[in-house]
Order: structure tokens, then sequence, then C-alpha cells
């Protein structure tokens, strides 16, 4: 079976060598780099056997890049605590959503009205299920912050992702500001196939689903080459994706 690797980052731009990986389920670090072939250097090591190979990588690689502990420092969280982080944020907020379908959707006055119809109108959105989020994120883009996401669509599209896209039209009213992009082209990016938020490019919200596609815990990460890659995640999403009127098209055809 394949090994279930993360890229964790590289010296020589986003998809450069030297890199480091990390093996999702072991821990082990793959190091990534130009061999050591000179017969004189090689002399010099101790312990390499037959089949292995050395490579030559910058210190700074290393430091950067390399896990600092043998699995990421997380707190876990339950969904309350979580949705306490979007009042105490101070710059920005960001989300990539690359789920297929989120069970927390398909409840509630919108998404029986989207089943009824299709679509949704903008007098619909504002239901008693969504008050809370309203309140918060009027409240704070009000003062100035941004929320943003990249939400990653199949093609054909999902009925939990068109539902989405249907919906983003009252979450760009509050203030957000929302961007999608087709899988394939997420793929071709080596974007990871992970959902989270990213506040003040400090704090990781890993969020954990169950089988069913219902939200269970959050797990916050702190850790700096965890946080920059999801730093990086973003820039490199927020590049690609697209307004959700220019992407408005392309979901059309696929109806």
């Amino acid at each position: 079976m394949a090994r279930r690797l993360r890229f964790n980052g590289t010296g020589s731009g986003y998809n450069g060598c030297p890199a480091v990986h990390e093996d999702l389920d072991s821990g082990e670090v793959i190091v990534q780099g130009a061999p050591l072939t000179d017969s004189e250097d090689i002399k010099q090591l101790q312990h390499l056997s037959e089949g292995e190979v050395a490579v030559v990588v910058p210190r700074d690689l290393l430091v950067d890049w390399a896990p600092k502990e043998r699995t990421r420092q997380v707190r876990t969280i339950g969904l309350e605590e979580f949705a306490e982080l979007f009042d105490k944020f101070e710059h920005t907020a960001w989300r990539l959503e690359t789920r297929q379908r989120y069970a927390s959707d398909e409840t509630g006055q919108r998404w029986a009205r989207f089943i009824e119809k299709g679509s949704l109108d903008d007098d619909e959105a504002d239901v008693p299920e969504a008050r809370r989020w309203s309140d918060t994120i009027r409240a704070q883009v009000a003062q100035g912050k941004r929320v943003g996401r990249v939400r990653i669509v199949d093609r054909p599209a999902t009925l939990g992702q068109r539902y989405l896209f249907e919906s983003a039209k009252w979450n760009i009213g509050l203030g957000e500001d929302i961007r999608n992009m087709w899988r394939a082209d997420a793929e071709r990016l080596r974007l990871p196939a992970e959902d989270f938020w990213l506040f003040d490019s400090r704090l990781v919200a890993l969020l954990r689903f169950d089988d069913d596609d219902q939200l269970t815990h959050v797990d916050l990460i702190t850790e700096p080459a965890e946080v920059v890659r999801c730093s990086m995640v973003r820039d490199a999403a927020w590049h690609h994706a697209v307004p959700r009127e220019q992407f408005a098209a392309g979901m059309r055809s696929d109806v």
C-alpha cells in the first residue's frame, strides 16, 4: 500500500527540490535532494548500507520544514469552542473546503428550499439556523476584518456543492470573499484534501469529520511549519480560484 505523504515545504519554490515530506501514518520524514556522489565524500559517511543513498540539503530546509516533534502539537476542541474563534480573530479568517458533502448543511429551511426549487432566492438566506453566523461575520467585517474561502468543486458538482454555490450569495452579502476551483485544478496544484480554517496566519483549525460527513471536532495547530504550510496552500488556492460570478458559467454547463 502506498504511503500517505504530506508535502511540508521546500527551500526552492513551492514545488521545488530539495524538499521535505512527512508520512502521515508512521511519522517518518522523507528528505528529497541531490544525491551525494563524490566517492571521497561517501567514504567519510558512517553506516551507509547497501541500497542506501545519501542526499545533500541546505541546513535551512531542515530547520524550516522538518517536524519538530514526533507528532504535531494539537489541541482538540469541541464545536462550541470552535465557534468562539470567529469572535476572537484579529485580522483574517480563511477556509479551504474540499469535501463533496457536509451533513450539517442538510438541515433547516435553506436546504429544504434548495431541494424543492434547485435554487435559493436572496430573501431566503437569513433563516434562524444561520443567525449566529450572520451576526458574527457582519460584526467582524464592520471592523475591517477579512473572511475568505476557497471551495473545491467536482465536475459535475455534487448536490452538496451545488447547494453551497447557491448559498454563497448570502455569505458574500455578509462580506465574505468566496472563490471556487475545480478539483482537477486543485489536484494539479497538489492542494491537500483537507478542510481547515486559518486564523491570522498563525492558528490552524483542522476540521475533523466522521464517516457520515458530520463535523465532530476540531484540532488546533500552532506548530510554525504547519502554519506556514497552510499559509502557502492558501496563497496558491487564492491565486488560482475565481469569484462566484466567473465560476457560474461552468456550473451552469454541468447541470
